[in-house]
């Protein structure tokens, strides 16, 4: 409701103020052409994210401080901390980070933010900067042709570089000859009153711009032009970073409950450090007064003591919230419960994901990892065995030849409710990612879809080897049902052997383990074909019955090799950190033969 009362509210005041002052819409157009210019630097450093700033991410969350460093780099750069917090949601719902490094990268955020406050008022306001914005438009124009996506994400930076520098000239052109016509000043409120209702209407402009940066970059320049008051002034750079928490808010909509504590936590840092500053207004007004006094600042260069006020502020909100996060994150976690997510319904591919490249390939492999787990149920209950009993030390063999029938189960039901709609989702996942993957991701995008595949035929293998199945562990042939149990078991201990692999410690190669687990399916097989041939030859077994037999031992190999297939997707390949000359270890097929031989 409050949307859609907005966005007319915000079109009715820009006609009225443009028809009503010429230099209004000077401003106006200056605040457009500055949105516009963040969107391209945004536009631009999304051209880079293919990766290269994921593990970054990764590598640089491991320890708060990091988490901070990062945080606070990576807006410095982007000057957007509407664009990391976005990312770090997005990182977040994918599992790449948890939740104690998203605070931190949040509260490091803000101290990124500052320094868009430092080059406005000791730079943007002291050069011609329209000057540079002409060559930078025209060289990133001529960039965003090429087909290359880094020379187009250079492009959109130099763009976006150039449109910024060019909104903040019309801003200060906007408010110089605004002057001359309506003094703004004549409405400045002081005292706590004022402070309250300018923080009002930072926090208003930025929910509608979208963009701290813009109601900071605006402030600057009116306050500059002498339009508002300097107390004024910081109450509009303390309502700017409350309500740059909107975007957040929005951006952990589609994200999962790791995402809205994220976005709650961002929105309580902010609360709590524009409380702390409005409370000690005053005193930190001294204390901006004592540090400009030391470090060269004149006393009446009021923009470059806004910008020494919003980073005293925001490094103190830093400093009183550090030592809670973790019962911030306590808090978070009880208050947003994990959802129960049914067998048929997705869990990590939420639209939060899909937005970067390595956040939506971490979800399509959580994802991967969860049909696994359907996939192993389903298996398991084809075999006539319980999951419990495979995943543990169960003598599989002894329970085998007690059993005289094998337990009920549905394989059809079990595919259609637990392993179809997963993978349906996963495939229609993959289909909306819109970007271009990079050639490592695509890679392993290829194998994932592969390892789902696989998992798949696996269970299609398995609805055949059933019926027979079925039979053969009822049957009054001894041999039929000695080779039969025999081929469950050997399934059976081949899910228990990648579940160790699964779980294997980061120390462990499970690579050599693949490669064994292939040695021994040759072996399986050798070892069945000589004893069908001398159960045949001996009279035990009838051509028909072993005809059958060679069908389901098919069927058998068929399914051992696609879960030791997927077990290499999941198990090794996800291992990043894995050398390259590690992975060249796994032999072929040919390799193993030569082995054989």
């Amino acid at each position: 409701m409050l949307r859609k009362i907005l966005l007319p509210t915000t079109f009715v005041i820009l006609a009225w103020g443009s028809w009503v002052s010429p230099d209004f819409k000077t401003i106006a157009a200056g605040v457009s052409i500055f949105l516009f210019g963040m969107l391209s630097l945004e536009e631009g450093f999304r051209a880079f994210t293919g990766g290269t700033l994921e593990r970054i991410l990764q590598n640089t969350t491991d320890k708060l401080w990091k988490s901070l460093s990062f945080g606070a780099i990576s807006t410095t750069l982007m000057q957007s901390s509407s664009l990391v917090s976005v990312i770090s949601i997005s990182f977040l719902s994918a599992g790449l980070i948890d939740l104690a490094a998203g605070v931190g990268i949040i509260f490091g955020a803000n101290i990124g933010t500052t320094t868009g406050a430092w080059l406005v008022a000791g730079f943007g306001l002291k050069v011609k900067i329209s000057a540079y914005a002409m060559p930078m438009l025209v060289f990133g124009v001529l960039l965003l042709f090429q087909n290359s996506k880094n020379l187009k994400g250079i492009g959109y930076l130099l763009v976006g570089l150039g449109f910024l520098f060019l909104g903040i000239h019309y801003m200060k052109e906007g408010f110089d000859a605004f002057k001359d016509s309506f003094d703004l000043a004549r409405f400045a409120v002081a005292g706590y009153p004022g402070l309250f209702l300018f923080a009002g209407i930072g926090i208003a402009s930025t929910v509608v711009m979208q963009s701290s940066h813009a109601t900071l970059v605006l402030t600057i320049t009116a306050l500059a032009a002498g339009q508002v008051t300097y107390e004024n002034a910081l109450a509009l750079a303390i309502g700017a970073n409350v309500g740059t928490t909107i975007t957040a808010i929005i951006g952990s909509m589609s994200a999962n409950e790791q995402g809205k504590r994220l976005a709650v936590a961002h929105l309580v840092f902010n609360l709590v450090t524009g409380l702390i500053a409005i409370a000690f207004i005053y005193q930190m007004m001294a204390t901006v007064d004592w540090i400009s006094a030391h470090t060269g600042i004149a006393r009446d260069d009021y923009t470059l003591k806004l910008a020494v006020f919003h980073t005293l502020f925001n490094t103190i909100g830093v400093l009183v919230m550090l030592p809670l996060i973790g019962k911030l994150v306590r808090v978070l976690e009880g208050m947003f419960k994990p959802k129960t997510v049914l067998v048929n319904q997705p869990k990590y591919l939420v639209d939060a994901a899909i937005d970067f490249p390595d956040t939506a390939l971490e979800a399509i492999r959580h994802e991967t990892q969860r049909v696994w787990d359907h996939t192993v149920n389903v298996l398991a209950g084809m075999l006539g065995f319980e999951r419990g009993q495979i995943c543990s030390d169960t003598d599989l063999a002894a329970l085998a030849q007690s059993q005289r029938k094998l337990p009920d189960f549905d394989l059809d039901a079990a595919y259609e409710q637990q392993i179809k709609p997963l993978y349906s989702a996963i495939i229609v996942f993959i289909s909306r990612a819109g970007f271009s993957w990079q050639e490592s991701q695509s890679g392993d995008i290829y194998w994932l879809r592969e390892a789902n595949q696989n998992m798949v035929e696996a269970i299609k293998a398995g609805k055949h080897l059933r019926k027979n199945l079925v039979t053969a562990v009822a049957s009054v042939n001894k041999e039929q049902r000695a080779l039969y149990n025999n081929m469950r078991v050997q399934l059976s201990l081949l899910i228990r052997e990648l579940e160790e692999i699964r779980s294997a410690s980061t120390d462990e190669s499970p690579v050599l383990s693949l490669d064994h687990l292939r040695l021994i399916l040759n072996d399986h097989c050798d070892v069945f074909n000589a004893r069908m041939a001398a159960a045949m030859t001996e009279g035990r077994m009838s051509g028909e019955l072993a005809t059958s037999l060679l069908n389901d031992s098919n069927y058998g190999q068929e399914i051992f090799s696609k879960l030791v297939a997927t077990g290499e997707t999941l198990f090794v390949r996800h291992n990043r950190k894995l050398s390259e000359a590690e992975r060249e270890v796994l032999l072929s097929e040919d390799e193993l033969l030569d082995l054989e031989t």
